[in-house]
């Protein structure tokens, strides 16, 4: 939802500041700037619509440079992408200009107030009042007394970072809401939406948190909140390399991190479970054992993908540990007023930690008493701040804009979560848990087997990139994968996909199916376990309904499944796993179909139209 980088330092501004947005470009691509004070203390802005290509082959021709200044990649909320609507906006004398990321609820009445004093506006953002109200409150003030008058009359939620040349070499940026990461160099200093923008240049980091504001001079970084209280705040070391945000030899981002789902579980898993017990160790809890074993109902909290994770999480959950389990959309969930208590686990998924919706129901959850465990992807990030305790999921930076190694990540936490209230609550026999542990740790050897067939799913895209709709379907745990696969798909393909929980096909989805409907059913199967066998069966009467309606069949299945073989038109394999791990394969096969089929029709996968990748605003 919009990408800022701020730097102040000895290094050449203008490169770096197009480099870190070149890293946050998943954040937003309809229009780019950049604005910079040169070395005689003159502002210069230059900006572009569309990408940042755009805006580099400007400066190309023009060169530009300074010796500090702020830049932004606009994923646009209030007015088209247009040069004119792009960020960096200055005010009325050019001497101040702002960046920001979020939405100012209450900017037409602040601009109808601004215009009657006298402003002049140029722009259809609400970006611009932001600018003017700095101006306003700068006339015999620091540019930081200017900020905190500023944010004290807007409402709304925004990161914002500005710079004004009547107040020389300092950068001020305030966060209500979207994620701001200060970070410290050697005598340079940086501010930025996300770690990636810095992540080559400094590692010790810290996140404002909301009603904070940072002042970045070549001397360094002082905090402060909202009501002028200095305030301090522990740097992070960041330990994330900085290549395992590039492509690493990949055509994109989203295929390398496909890629590295392998990595992404081991790494989760790493230092939370024994082998030889069949224990799980949480740690970073403010949970006490005693208040996991007493909890008599679980609330999951996401959005769009996490969503999809909270639902395969219900199911792990309520098999092992025998708890009663929600879940709701974010976006929905603080409206309904949800019944909430003490007694309640409210578990809230990101995988940035900064996801407007989820905060929100966070924070409704936790007003009505419950405790929340967060399960993220960024350390330090306002939801893991805001929680009682955090399951990190330690997949490193993701960058492609439809999430994958998170959401393997998420789900892999969800499972340990399961199984920790299963022990704690007394549900889960020592000898179940060890074998439970044990075929989890095989999990990633098997993720790789699965990506080892990419040339298998790349000639399936192949016969089916052409194709208009999709329809995915699953029965219980493989239900939210069927909806993530679909979600896969619409997402970088632009192909219209739905999915549907299998035993719902005769409530009215059979309408649809003709001799040119692929339908991706996931019939895997779990021997050991006779519910799993009973689901098998009848997802295969699914698989045999449709082809009588002359639909194509891709159906995923377990190796050496024989009967859906016969059946299905195309068959995708995954290795054998209990069906609670069963979703942690499923979706790698059609995250891969998604990517290839995606790529075949020229679609640009890592910065799929009108999406970004942290969404923060509701």
């Amino acid at each position: 939802m919009c990408g800022i980088v701020g730097y102040i330092g000895s290094k050449r501004v203008v490169p770096l500041i197009l480099d870190g947005l070149k890293r946050l470009e998943y954040r937003g691509y309809d229009s780019a700037g950049i604005a910079v004070v040169g070395e005689d203390g003159h502002l210069n802005i230059r900006r572009a619509p569309g990408k940042l290509k755009n805006l580099e082959e400007s400066i190309r021709i023009t060169p530009l440079d300074g010796v500090y200044g702020i830049g932004h990649t606009r994923w646009a909320t209030h007015g088209r992408p247009t040069e004119e609507n792009a960020h960096p906006h200055r005010d009325c004398t050019g001497e101040i200009v702002v960046v920001h990321n979020g939405i100012i609820e209450n900017y037409v009445e602040l601009k109808h107030q601004l215009i009657k004093e006298g402003h002049k506006f140029l722009t259809e953002t609400d970006t611009e009042i932001i600018a003017h109200l700095i101006e306003k409150y700068s006339k015999d003030a620091s540019l930081e007394e200017a900020v905190l008058k500023t944010v004290k009359v807007m409402s709304g939620a925004y990161a914002l970072v500005a710079l004004s040349t009547r107040d020389p070499l300092k950068i001020v940026a305030a966060r209500l809401g979207p994620p701001i990461v200060v970070g410290l160099g050697e005598n340079e200093f940086f501010v930025a939406s996300d770690i990636p923008a810095i992540l080559q240049h400094t590692r010790n980091v810290f996140f404002l948190g909301d009603g904070e504001v940072a002042v970045l001079t070549p001397q360094g970084v002082r905090l402060m909140d909202f009501e002028s209280h200095t305030i301090t705040r522990p740097v992070q070391h960041v330990t994330w390399d900085p290549i395992m945000a590039e492509k690493g030899g990949f055509k994109h981002f989203m295929q390398k991190e496909i890629f590295e789902q392998p990595r992404a579980v081991r790494d989760t898993l790493l230092g939370r479970i024994s082998q030889e017990t069949g224990k799980v160790f949480l740690d970073q809890m403010d949970i006490t054992e005693e208040e996991f074993r007493n909890f008599e109902e679980v609330k999951i909290i996401a959005c769009g993908t996490s969503w999809h994770a909270a639902l395969a999480g219900k199911f792990m959950i309520e098999r092992l540990a025998h708890l009663p389990t929600e879940v709701d959309y974010g976006s929905e969930f603080r409206y309904r007023d949800p019944i909430i208590g003490k007694k309640t686990l409210a578990i809230a998924i990101s995988q940035s930690g900064e996801t407007a919706d989820t905060l929100a129901a966070e924070r409704e959850a936790r007003q009505k008493g419950a405790k929340i465990l967060a399960i993220c992807n960024v350390v330090g990030s306002m939801l893991t701040r805001e929680a009682n305790g955090t399951i990190y999921t330690h997949a490193g930076p993701e960058i492609g804009v439809a999430s994958t190694k998170a959401f393997t990540g998420q789900l892999t936490a969800l499972m340990l979560t399961a199984l920790y209230l299963a022990q704690v609550r007394g549900k889960l026999t020592p000898a179940l848990a060890k074998s439970l542990m044990q075929e989890l740790t095989r999990v990633p050897h098997k993720i790789e087997t699965i990506l080892q067939r990419d040339s298998a799913l790349e000639e399936l895209a192949r016969l089916f990139f052409r194709h208009t709709d999709f329809l995915y379907l699953g029965r219980g745990i493989h239900y939210p994968i069927a909806l993530e696969g679909a979600l896969k798909l619409k997402e970088i393909s632009y192909i219209h996909a739905e999915g549907y929980p299998a035993g719902e096909m005769k409530h009215g989805p059979n309408a649809l199916i003709d001799e040119n409907l692929p339908v991706v059913i996931i019939a895997t199967r779990d021997e050991s376990d006779s519910a799993s066998m009973t689901r098998y069966e009848k997802t295969i009467s699914n698989l045999q309904e449709v082809k009588a309606r002359d639909g194509i069949v891709i159906a995923v299945v377990t190796e050496g499944d024989r009967i859906a073989r016969e059946i299905a038109d195309h068959v995708i394999e995954v290795p054998a796993v209990p069906e609670l791990l069963a979703p942690i394969l499923e979706i790698v096969p059609l995250q891969l179909l998604a990517y290839h089929i995606a790529v075949r029709r020229g679609c640009d996968v890592d910065q799929p139209r009108n999406l970004a990748k942290s969404v923060t605003v509701e």
